[in-house]
Order: C-alpha cells, then sequence, then structure tokens
C-alpha cells in the first residue's frame, strides 16, 4: 500500500503549481543566489523539487541544478516545464532516504516541505537530512524550510489551516495536533489534474528550532542560522517566531 506522501503527488503536478504555498518561487531563488554569492559555477541539488519550480527558475538564471523527487508523475511535470522553456536540468526520480550523491554539489535546498518532516518516523526524517549532508561538498550550504513547532504551541493549526484554504485549492481538514509526538495529523482534501476529488490521512512532523540546530550539529555543520520563513521573501533579518508556521534553516557544513 502506497503511503500518503507517494499518493498524494499522483497526478497533482498542475494542480500544485497553482497552490498558494507554490506561488513564492522568485523570492526565493533570490535568497538562495545572494546566500550562494550570485557565483554560477556551483552545482547545486535540489531535493523533493516536486515540478521543478526552484531548478528551473535556478536554471533561468545560469545556474547548474540537478532535481529529484520520489515522485515520477511530478518530475514528469517538472521535465515538460522545462522542456517548454528549451532547460537543460537533470531531474532524477530518487528516495532522498537513499540518494546515491557523494560530496557531489557545491549546495543544496530542500523547500516547502520537500521530503523532509512528511516520512512517518523521525529516523527516516533524519535519513533525508543525512543524505542531503553527505550529497554536500565540505564548506556547501544546505538551505531548508521546516514546520515549526513553535506554531502549534500557541496556535491551532485547524484554524491556520481554514485561513489559508482557497476556493479551488487544496484544504486540510478534522486537524488534531499530538504534543507527545510533535506530529499534525489531518484530512488532507484536494482535486488532482484528473479533477478526481480525493482524501488521505496525513501527517506531518513539526521541529523544534533546538531540535534542528542539534540534528545538525551531529551532521558536521558549524554554522547554523534559523530565521522565520516567509512565502516569497527569505530574508536572515526575520527572526523566527511563534507566529511563524515554517522555519527557514541556513546551514554550512564544515569544509574538510
Amino acid at each position: 500500500m502506497k503511503k500518503w506522501y507517494e499518493a498524494l503527488f499522483e497526478n497533482y503536478g498542475k494542480k500544485y503549481d497553482a497552490e498558494v504555498f507554490a506561488q513564492g518561487t522568485s523570492g526565493e531563488c533570490d535568497f538562495f543566489e545572494k546566500e550562494l554569492g550570485y557565483n554560477k559555477a556551483l552545482k547545486i541539488i535540489d531535493i523533493g523539487c516536486g515540478t521543478g519550480r526552484h531548478s528551473i527558475e535556478l536554471a533561468k538564471r545560469g545556474y547548474t541544478v540537478t532535481g529529484v523527487d520520489l515522485s515520477e508523475s511530478m518530475l514528469r511535470r517538472a521535465r515538460e516545464k522545462a522542456a517548454e522553456l528549451n532547460l537543460a536540468v537533470d531531474f532524477r526520480q530518487h528516495d532522498a532516504r537513499a540518494l546515491p550523491f557523494e560530496r557531489e554539489f557545491d549546495a543544496g535546498i530542500m523547500i516547502c516541505e520537500g521530503g523532509f518532516s512528511l516520512m512517518e518516523t523521525d529516523e527516516m526524517n533524519f535519513a533525508i537530512l543525512e543524505n542531503a549532508t553527505k550529497a554536500i561538498k565540505g564548506g556547501g550550504k544546505f538551505i531548508f524550510t521546516t514546520l515549526n513547532a513553535l506554531f502549534p504551541l500557541f496556535h491551532s493549526t485547524e484554524k491556520f489551516y481554514a485561513e489559508q484554504a482557497k476556493e479551488g485549492m487544496s484544504q486540510c481538514k478534522d486537524t488534531s495536533f499530538d504534543l507527545m509526538t510533535f506530529r499534525d495529523h489531518n484530512m488532507t482534501i484536494f482535486e488532482d489534474d484528473l479533477n478526481r476529488r480525493r482524501e488521505l490521512k496525513t501527517n506531518e512532523r513539526f521541529y523544534a528550532p533546538s531540535e534542528i540546530t542539534w540534528l545538525l550539529k551531529s551532521l558536521g555543520y558549524e554554522s547554523i542560522g534559523i530565521f522565520g520563513s516567509k512565502l516569497g521573501a527569505f530574508s536572515r533579518s526575520d527572526a523566527l517566531t511563534k507566529e511563524d508556521f515554517e522555519m527557514l534553516v541556513v546551514a554550512q557544513k564544515k569544509r574538510s
């Protein structure tokens, strides 16, 4: 039986690109460029690339990008979009828990829960961080977003999802947050690209800033910055607070 995060992304590429949370691509890539010193000689891996929105935008700006994702359906959409723009982007199907790369990339990005936090155990989520780290060269940067555990300690995730809901877009209902596991359980309701209404029981892991710091230190990162994550407007100026649903993490590996 397929896991919810496998079933969710089947025949969903076009509808996914229309979702509210997928509209900040250009501004987010502005941040990546600044963090990478506008060095277009760098090779970047985009983990959980989905329909390739960040990979394609970075390729348009002259960067060499490899996009990896578990979903062949999402990758097919990514390749279609790249072909329409006559862009050369290397899209590959891989499980982020078992990437075949070792110090091949100068930097890595993993945005909008690109695999991490979706897995059913903490060990599986850690394996994604571990494999991403293995793929990046010493001294390289790893930039990713994940769910901020400070938010559900002070706010109702059910109310948040209701306020974010837009007509025709995906919705999360019947939400419950488990304080023992920091997992948010809900029913995700959406319409796929074949115009079929679908309902999936999902759960995602929220992480405390201190957890992320400890996990990254254990993997050999020497510089770890955690910030508030604003859609399309990532910035080191945004201190993380309990009002941020997601956190932005910028970490740099020790030079080997």
